[in-house]
C-alpha cells in the first residue's frame, strides 16, 4: 500500500495555513534557500518548509527525488491506518480499512521489533501524538500527527546523500531513523522527510583491525541498521566466542544514536560507553559528502560523534567497534512486594547503599522501582566473568542486612557459559507502542558516599508523583583506563556515576495540551527535580533524559559542551540536521503547538 502512495499522493495538498510572508527570507547566519515567516505568541520566527508553504517542494521536483533514489520514497501512512477507514494525511485521504492487517497490527503493536520495521514510527508514541493508534472502530479518526510526511527507505549511500540534499536545497526538516528506538521523538516529527537506514546490514568482523586510535585488535564494522540482537548473536558464533559493548535493549541500533549518545550497557563497567570503543565511522555529512572520521581524519568529527549527541552531525552509514572475548557469567535476580511502605523504603535504602559495593566489583544491576505499588524488582544483578559463587560474596552484605531487617524477598540465581547467554536468558523482552514523557538522572559516587538518605527521598518523591523509574548501576570510568577518559564526548561527571535512572510520567500522546504541559512540569521541576537536588555530582544521558530540562547543555556534556558546540558549526552551519536538544539547537523551537521547526528571531 505504502509504495503505491507516491504517485497518487505527491501532488495533493490539503493542508495550509496562513503565513507571514511568501517569499524568500534570508536569516542571518543560515544559507538555507528558503525560510517561512511565522509569528507565535510575541514571537517572530523563520521556519522550515511544510505541505501548504509556498516552498513545499511541487510534484515534479518529488518525483525527480523519487526516481533518483531508485523509487524507494514513500508517502507515510501511519502503522495504526489499516483498523480505519481512512487515512486523512497531509496530501490526501486513502482509504485504509483492512480487517486482516489490522488484526496483525493490533496483534503486534506492543512488539518491539514490529515497531522497528515500520518505515518511520517511533517505538514510543508520545510524540506522535497518537493520532492514529490500532481500533475496534473503523470510523475513529486517523490522521497524520506528527509522524512524518514522506519516508526515503535507503538502501545505498548514494540515497541517503540525494535525501540530504534534497532537504537542504528546499529547507525540508529532516530526521534519520533506523529503528526508532529512541524515547525523545527523535525519530518522528511533524511535516518532515525522513531518511530510514535500516536497510544497511552489514556486518564485518576482523581479528586484526589495524587503522587508527592506537589499536590491533578484534573489531567488527556494521551498517548503520545493524540491531544489538544481531551482531552479538554473530559475535557468540565465534570461536571463542566475542562480545561488544551494546545497550540493556536487544533491539537498538548499534551504528547511528546509540553511540552518538555514548551507549552505556551491561559491559559499560568493563570497557566504558560503546562510543569508547569506536575506532571508525563512515558519514554523510550536511553538505551531502561521505566521510571517514576517525582518530586520524577529520578527528574533530569522530570524537563528537562518539557521545555527542544523535543526529547532530552527520549520518553514519556505518561503524567500527573493538570487540571482546566473551566470558563466563553468573546472574542473579530479586523481588521485594510488600504493603508495609516503611519496610520497603528501607529495603530499597539498603539495595541502593551498596550501588559503590556493587560497581566497585564489576557487577552491573537492572532494576525496577514503583511499577504496582511498593515493588522492587533487580532483573539481574550481573556478575561478567564471576562465578555464582563469586557473585554471591559480593551480594552477600546485602541480603544479610534485608534478612535482619525481615523483609520477604524472592530470589533465583543461575550461570552460563557466556555473557551473551545470560543476556539471552535473563533480561527479559521490552515493549513498544505506549505512550509517556521520559526523564532521568545519574547518580555519583559522592552523591552516594554523602547524601544518600536523600536520595531515597528522591525516590519517595518521584513514585509518590505517580511516576517510575528503571535503574541501570554501573560505572563508566570503572574499567576504562584513565588516560582514554577523555577520547570520546560523553560529559565527563560519567566516569564517576553509580547509577543511571530513567523517569517515567504516563501520559497519553493525544492528551489536552493543558495536560501534557503539566505533565512536562512534573517530570522537569518535581520528578527530575528532585534527583537533581539530591545527587547534585549527578548528571543527564541524552538518550534517555528530559531534553526540556533548563540546563541541558550542562547535564548532557558539561565541560564539552563548547567544543561541540563549534565542531556543530563546522559540520552542519544552516541547521540541516535537529534533534531536540542537541549541540546548536538553542535558537530552534517547535512551535504551533509542536508542529513547525523554526528559528527565533
Amino acid at each position: 500500500m505504502r509504495g503505491s502512495l507516491f504517485t497518487a499522493l505527491a501532488g495533493a495538498l490539503l493542508l495550509a495555513q496562513d503565513v507571514i510572508a511568501q517569499q524568500p527570507v534570508s536569516v542571518a547566519g543560515f544559507k538555507a534557500p528558503t525560510f517561512v515567516l511565522r509569528r507565535d505568541g510575541n514571537s517572530n520566527y523563520a521556519c522550515k518548509c511544510y505541505p501548504g508553504d509556498y516552498c513545499w517542494p511541487n510534484n515534479g521536483q518529488w518525483q525527480k527525488l523519487n526516481n533518483t533514489v531508485g523509487g524507494n520514497l514513500r508517502v507515510n501512512v501511519p502503522p495504526g491506518a489499516p483498523c480505519h477507514n481512512t487515512f486523512k494525511g497531509p496530501l490526501g485521504d486513502v482509504q485504509t480499512y483492512n480487517q486482516a492487517e489490522c488484526d496483525r497490527v493490533t496483534a503486534n503493536w506492543y512488539d518491539e521489533q514490529f515497531q522497528v520495521e515500520q518505515p518511520a514510527a517511533g517505538l514510543w508514541t508520545y510524540f506522535t501524538n497518537d493520532t492514529c493508534r490500532p481500533t475496534t472502530n473503523p470510523a475513529d479518526s486517523c490522521t497524520l500527527g506528527y509522524y512524518p510526511v514522506l519516508v526515503i527507505m535507503a538502501k545505498t549511500v548514494s540515497h541517503i546523500q540525494a535525501g540530504i540534499n534534497f532537504a537542504r536545497n528546499n529547507n525540508l526538516r529532516l530526521i534519520i531513523r533506523n529503528t526508532g528506538h529512541d524515547f525523545l521523538g527523535r525519530s518522528v516529527g511533524w511535516g518532515s522527510l525522513v531518511i530510514n537506514t535500516h536497510g544497511f546490514q552489514d556486518i564485518k568482523f576482523t581479528e586484526n583491525w589495524r587503522g587508527s586510535c592506537n589499536y590491533n585488535g578484534s573489531a567488527v564494522t556494521v551498517g548503520a541498521g545493524v540491531q544489538a540482537f544481531q551482531v552479538l548473536k554473530q559475535a557468540n558464533a565465534m570461536s571463542p566466542p566475542k562480545i561488544m559493548v551494546t545497550g540493556e535493549c536487544a533491539t537498538v541500533g548499534v551504528a547511528g544514536g546509540l553511540v552518538q549518545g555514548g551507549g552505556h550497557g551491561p559491559l559499560t563497567n568493563f570497557y566504558g560507553f560503546l562510543a569508547d570503543t569506536a575506532l571508525e565511522f563512515k558519514v554523510i555529512t550536511a553538505d551531502g559528502i561521505l566521510k571517514t572520521a576517525n582518530s586520524k581524519t577529520n578527528g574533530d568529527l569522530f570524537w563528537a560523534l562518539r557521545g555527542g549527541g544523535p543526529a547532530a552531525f552527520a549520518v553514519i552509514v556505518e561503524a567500527t567497534y573493538k570487540t571482546f572475548v566473551d566470558k563466563a557469567s553468573s546472574g542473579v535476580n530479586l523481588e521485594i512486594n510488600t504493603a508495609d511502605s516503611s519496610v520497603f523504603w528501607e529495603a530499597v535504602r539498603i539495595f541502593h547503599g551498596y550501588s559503590t559495593h556493587f560497581v566497585d566489583n564489576g557487577l552491573y544491576v537492572y532494576y525496577e522501582l514503583g511499577i504496582g505499588g511498593n515493588v522492587l524488582r533487580v532483573h539481574p544483578f550481573v556478575g561478567i566473568g564471576k562465578t555464582p559463587a563469586q557473585l554471591n560474596a559480593v551480594l552477600k552484605p546485602m541480603f544479610d542486612e534485608l534478612d535482619t531487617l525481615g523483609v520477604a524477598y524472592t530470589t533465583s540465581s543461575a550461570d552460563y557459559p557466556t555473557f551473551y547467554a545470560l543476556f539471552q536468558a535473563m533480561f527479559e523482552a521490552e515493549t513498544a507502542g505506549t505512550s509517556g514523557l521520559t526523564g532521568g538522572w545519574t547518580i555519583g559516587r559522592k552523591d552516594v558516599e554523602q547524601n544518600h538518605t536523600a536520595i531515597i527521598d528522591a525516590f519517595k518523591t518521584v513514585t509518590a508523583a505517580g511516576s517510575f523509574m528503571v535503574g541501570h548501576m554501573w560505572s563508566a570510568g570503572h574499567g576504562l583506563p584513565q588516560n582514554e577518559w577523555s577520547s570520546s564526548a560523553v560529559n565527563p561527571r560519567f566516569r564517576n556515576v553509580v547509577d543511571k535512572l530513567i523517569t517515567i510520567v504516563p501520559i497519553d500522546g493525544n492528551a489536552p495540551l493543558a495536560d501534557k504541559a503539566a505533565a512536562q512540569q512534573k517530570l522537569t521541576y518535581v520528578v527530575d527535580g528532585a534527583l537533581r537536588a539530591a545527587a547534585p555530582n549527578g548528571c543527564a544521558y541524552i538518550n534517555e533524559a528530559d531534553p526540556f530540562a533548563p540546563n541541558w547543555q550542562k547535564d548532557f556534556w558539561g565541560d564539552n559542551y563548547a567544543a561541540l558546540l563549534n565542531i556543530r558549526k563546522k559540520y552542519d552551519p544552516n541547521g540541516v540536521f535537529y534533534a531536540v536538544s542537541t549541540p546548536g539547537t538553542e535558537k530552534w523551537e517547535q512551535i504551533e503547538t509542536g508542529t513547525r521547526l523554526c528559528l527565533k528571531l
